[in-house]
This record gives structure tokens, C-alpha cells and sequence, in this order.
């Protein structure tokens, strides 16, 4: 595929055991699979937004479209980088950086998920790691911000290991019951010092320009 007319679709990342870009339709293909898979246990629910509580073949449906639909939406001020991660080349998750008026901020957010069969392997970790030296090094973030349930001690557990500090509680209705969120943040400085695993980025050149960084 030769992104011409939609440069993103070059970016890649890189660390030790991962690659993340923007999947093209057969990779998303294989990451609505992932997602139909299970990436939950029934009883939990982990996300504000309460996309995986539908049938299998739904569930898979919702990622396929909303990730052509970050694509389609995608502006300057407003935007939202949906990656496949590929752990020895075989999709494992998904990995997204936003960002709103990120010239103006320069703050950016995260958000993600494994398929059940590939957690526990740090690679949560590896893979926001590799969307923060996107962010700090790739685009000069000064901040990047991330929130998390009180009682999902593995996504508190990888913010905690990147070095994110917390930033206080907020509560959310989430199936119309409430719940508390651990809001987090990580500076430029402290993501220089706690820093510890390798990444690269690829084809930024091309698309920087859509970031407005």
C-alpha cells in the first residue's frame, strides 16, 4: 500500500518485540478478530465506554468501524491515532493517542487494549511506551495525561512502571452505575527520566503535519 493521499498510513513504531501502525483493511480485519476473541473477562468491565458489551461478532464490528472512523474524522485540532500492535507479526491489540487543539496544549492521551490471550507478557507496557516517544519525541508533547478505573490494578500498574504520577480521582456513569478513575499525568521531564525502553518512529516526515505538532 502506497500512502499518498493519506501519509499516516506510513508511520511506524518500533521497540524490542513490537511494531504499531495504522491498519490497512485486512489488519483491521485481524484486529476486529482479536477484538471478537475477548479481551475482558465477562464479569469486568474496564472502559468508560462500554464497547465490548455486545455479542462476539458485534464486538468486532464496533472496532473495525471505529477505526476507519478516526480516519474519517480525523482533523488537525482534533484527532485520534489508532494503531495495530503486531507482536512478531501477529496483531495483539490496539493503541490509540489523541489529542484536541494539540498545537495550542501540546498535552496528548492514551488509551488501549489486549486480546486476553496476549496479557500478562508486558505487552501493555511496551506498546504505550512506544505511543509516549511518539508523543515527546516525535511530536515535542509536554504532556500526556491517562485515567484508569480505581480496581484495574494491570493498566494502573503499566502507567505506574512509565512513570506517570496520579492527578487526582473523577467519578464517570458507566452503565449507569458510577465509578471512580484514577487520573494520571507525566511531564516531558519525567518521561525523559523514567524512560527505559527502546522505540523508534518511522515515516513521521511525511504526516507531521496532520498532528499539528
Amino acid at each position: 500500500m502506497k500512502p499518498q493521499h493519506w501519509p499516516l498510513y506510513g508511520l511506524r513504531l518500533r521497540t524490542p518485540r513490537l511494531e504499531l501502525r495504522l491498519p490497512d483493511l485486512e489488519l483491521l480485519d485481524e484486529l476486529a478478530s482479536v477484538a471478537a476473541d475477548g479481551v475482558h473477562a465477562p464479569d469486568e468491565m474496564p472502559f468508560t465506554v462500554p464497547w465490548t458489551a455486545v455479542p462476539p461478532e458485534e464486538r468486532g464490528k464496533v472496532v473495525f468501524q471505529h477505526v476507519l472512523s478516526t480516519v474519517a474524522n480525523w482533523s488537525v485540532r482534533d484527532w485520534a491515532l489508532s494503531l495495530a500492535v503486531l507482536c512478531e507479526g501477529k496483531v495483539v491489540g490496539r493503541q490509540d493517542l489523541m489529542a484536541k487543539d494539540f498545537a495550542v496544549t501540546g498535552q496528548v492521551s492514551t488509551g488501549s487494549w489486549l486480546g486476553l490471550t496476549h496479557q500478562g507478557r508486558g505487552i501493555g507496557t511496551e506498546m504505550r511506551a512506544a505511543a509516549l516517544h511518539l508523543a515527546f519525541a516525535g511530536l515535542g508533547a509536554r504532556t500526556a495525561v491517562s485515567a484508569a478505573m480505581t480496581d484495574n490494578p494491570r493498566s494502573l500498574g503499566v502507567s505506574r512502571r512509565l512513570g506517570y504520577l496520579p492527578d487526582g480521582l473523577t467519578v464517570a456513569a458507566v452503565r449507569g452505575a458510577p465509578v471512580t478513575l484514577q487520573r494520571l499525568r507525566m511531564d516531558r521531564a519525567r518521561w525523559e527520566e523514567c524512560r527505559s525502553i527502546d522505540a523508534t518512529v518511522e515515516g513521521l516526515d511525511g504526516c507531521r503535519e496532520e498532528f499539528g505538532a
